[in-house]
Order: structure tokens, then C-alpha cells, then sequence
């Protein structure tokens, strides 16, 4: 099976990006408007907790207990896991995130848990 396209980008650099734009932060970019934006959707739900994005918040060190305690997140939140599924199934999408850090962030856990849980996705028939 064709793994997803999922391309990521911070919002606040100015690069093109491809497919449906999907917005996976919790919280509204600051400065940031709708119209700049041009997003196909906004998943807020596939978000971390407010807890977690504390831990991560400026420590890199907790990046190993972030993946772990987000991708539990996720098992329990299956709703929004299949809407980001559901996008992907319909070609390339560009993940957005606010953070500075590029690789240490909910959107690089959030594509490496939907790349290993497509198959199961499609398998249930979404």
C-alpha cells in the first residue's frame, strides 16, 4: 500500500506547499488570519493536550516521553486520527504547526502515527 504524502511546514515561513493544507495545532496561530492561512481544514482535536505541549514547551530533552505519551493521545482519540487519514486518502497533504523547533513537534509524531496506522484505516473501510 502507497504510504500517504505528508509534507510539513511551519506556518509562519513563506513556502509553498502541496495538497490540502491542514491546520494540527490546538490553538490559533498568533498573527495569523484566515485568509493567509488558506487552509482546508483545522484539526485542533489531533492536537496534543495543553499538558503535553507544556512538556515539550522548550525542553527538547522530554521529546522521547512527548512521542510516547501523544501517540497514546492519539490511540485514544480515533475521530480525529481518521479525519487526518481520511485527507490523506485523497492525495498529498501539508501538515501546519506554529512551533519554531522543525523536528521536534505534534505534526512529525502526528505523520510517523498516521504513515503506521493507514493500513488499519483502510481495513475498517474509511
Amino acid at each position: 500500500m502507497k504510504q500517504p504524502m505528508i509534507h510539513l511546514h511551519r506556518i509562519y515561513d513563506q513556502t509553498e506547499t502541496e495538497g490540502a493544507r491542514i491546520l494540527v495545532d490546538r490553538l490559533w496561530p498568533r498573527g495569523m488570519s484566515k485568509a493567509r492561512l488558506r487552509l482546508d481544514d483545522w484539526i485542533r482535536e489531533v492536537a496534543p493536550s495543553d499538558e503535553l505541549r507544556h512538556l515539550l514547551h522548550g525542553d527538547p530533552t522530554t521529546w522521547p516521553e512527548f512521542i510516547r505519551r501523544y501517540q497514546a493521545e492519539l490511540d485514544r482519540n480515533p475521530q480525529a486520527v481518521a479525519r487526518c487519514l481520511d485527507w490523506c486518502a485523497k492525495g498529498p497533504v501539508t501538515f501546519l504547526f506554529a512551533v519554531k523547533d522543525p523536528d521536534h513537534n505534534n505534526a512529525v509524531v502526528l505523520r510517523d502515527y498516521l504513515i503506521q496506522h493507514q493500513k488499519e484505516h483502510r481495513k475498517d473501510g474509511h
